[in-house]
């Protein structure tokens, strides 16, 4: 697919058909999301994946069943495939300690990064990730873990120390979906125009 094309087909989609995706196709998508960059070529970016019925472990932690009836979003709970992109800064730390790293001062504490690459490049993980899935003609979410977070991951497995920036929703999108044009926020909002985004030279 050309990338203006991909850019501008890419919005959140909430409403999915339970259909599996195909682990060939998975695959492909992630492997497409692990070549983003990193800092130090770091790579502290790993991904779990839940597919169905296990994504109702994700689901118990995060929306229990009590709260499912009202949930504004019905259709997200069918997505076959939950990702959860997450962010290890121990690789970090242990990068800029090596002899070629060190003298910039950032393998001690991550207080010491004024900036926590880990979860950037974690971010642009997901939305290569994102890509990925429109480019294969699929739909998919980004959305926050709000709750439970710790539980969540204990019963999943997750080494102590990695975090979820969030999680990506991908399945099939329904009729509804692709029919909807724009849904949640940006159906309220304007999307700003690039001469208020863009600054050149000075602000």
């Amino acid at each position: 697919m050309d990338w203006t094309e991909l850019v501008a087909r890419r919005k959140m989609v909430r409403d999915f058909m339970p259909d599996p995706v195909d682990r060939d196709v998975l695959d492909r998508m992630l492997d497409q999301a692990r070549r983003v960059p990193s800092a130090g070529f770091s790579q502290g970016i790993d991904f779990l994946v839940l597919e169905s019925p296990d994504t109702d472990r994700f689901w118990s932690h995060t929306l229990p069943a009590s709260e499912r009836a009202s949930f504004r979003w019905p259709g997200l709970l069918r997505a076959p495939v939950i990702v959860l992109p997450l962010a290890d800064s121990g690789a970090y730390l242990e990068r800029y300690s090596e002899a070629d790293k060190v003298s910039a001062g950032l393998g001690d504490d991550e207080r010491s990064w004024p900036v926590p690459y880990w979860f950037i490049d974690t971010g642009m993980a997901a939305m290569a990730l994102l890509c990925a899935v429109v480019n294969e003609g699929l739909g998919a979410l980004f959305f926050g873990v709000f709750r439970n977070e710790e539980a969540m991951l204990r019963d999943l497995g997750v080494p102590v120390g990695l975090r979820p920036i969030g999680a990506i929703a991908i399945g099939h999108p329904t009729e509804k979906a692709l029919g909807a044009g724009r849904e949640g926020s940006p159906s309220r909002r304007a999307r700003r125009p690039l001469h208020d985004v863009v600054h050149y030279g000075r602000w």
